[in-house]
């Protein structure tokens, strides 16, 4: 039966993956080339296994060192995460936050539920709201935190992402070349009007309203069906449906970015440590948005 594997041999060995070398290794951690070579050395012993082919400008990985190498970076992370949710100070209080529909079955939930069980003394209150209502809470003192979308890019807070707001159609149903074309929209939505209708009126599209929701998922359900195309956001697209580009005669109707506001009034450290975690959550969405 074989020892098992030291966290500190994985350490070395992943120093030894990203520089490639035992001596750049050494010189990162601060440690001499033979403690590095000897480090590897036993982590090959105990594994059984051959992990770096040495060369004359360096190492490579063996077969054997590519598979342990995501198993490594798992542990370490592991063990860092541990590390510090034991070391930090436990947060207590109330933390309010908005959010849209959009992101409450996607983005949020997991980076919301890890907060939940990182500071279990916190009390959240999630609103799932439309943007204009949710910004008028969080001006109203009843929400911390607010993820609300800015379509005229004049809205202060910080940016996200950035997710688009395209015509989406189902797979399945070509419902894009009827005329007039069956749409899905919001029921009193001014964005609609200005945004989603205005843009069918630039492209010079007959239109008519076959179905109208108070939810974005009630605008899936739609699209899904084959009911209607909608206006979706772009990371927002339910499986079976597609957006619509320009190569089909739809360009986008916004570029949304993703802001998240604060409450000017009040904030804590809770807030503060809520509001990174949903930046991370966002972290993936945060390149530049596609073509």
């Amino acid at each position: 039966m074989r020892e098992p594997i030291e966290s500190d041999l994985l350490r070395t060995f992943l120093v030894v993956v990203e520089t490639a070398n035992f001596s750049a290794a050494a010189q990162r951690v601060g440690r001499t080339q033979s403690a590095i070579s000897a480090a590897i050395k036993k982590l090959e012993d105990t594994i059984g296994e051959a992990l770096f082919e040495r060369g004359a400008r360096g190492v490579v990985l063996t077969r054997q060192g590519v598979q342990l190498v995501p198993y490594a970076r798992r542990v370490i992370d592991l063990l860092s995460e541990a590390a510090a949710t034991i070391r930090s100070k436990p947060l207590g209080g109330p933390v309010r936050i908005g959010i849209p529909e959009e992101y409450s079955q996607t983005v949020l939930p997991a980076a919301l539920a890890a907060f939940a069980v990182r500071h279990p003394a916190v009390e959240v209150t999630i609103s799932c709201d439309y943007t204009v209502r949710n910004i008028a809470a969080l001006e109203r003192d009843e929400l911390d935190l607010a993820v609300v979308f800015d379509w005229s890019d004049q809205m202060s807070g910080e940016v996200l992402c950035i997710d688009p707001t395209v015509w989406v159609t189902s797979i399945v149903h070509r419902l894009h070349d009827i005329d007039p074309l069956p749409i899905a929209t919001y029921r009193d939505s001014s964005w609609c009007r200005d945004f989603a209708l205005k843009s069918l009126h630039q492209l010079g599209r007959n239109y008519r309203v076959a179905f109208i929701a108070d939810t974005s998922s009630g605008l899936k359900n739609a699209v899904t069906a084959g009911l209607a195309v909608t206006t979706l956001s772009r990371s927002n697209i339910p499986p079976g449906c597609r957006e619509l580009t320009t190569e089909d005669g739809f360009p986008p109707v916004d570029s949304s970015r993703v802001v998240l506001r604060r409450n000017t009034f009040r904030s804590s450290e809770a807030v503060r440590e809520l509001a990174e975690m949903v930046r991370d959550a966002f972290q993936p969405m945060a390149g530049p948005p596609m073509a």
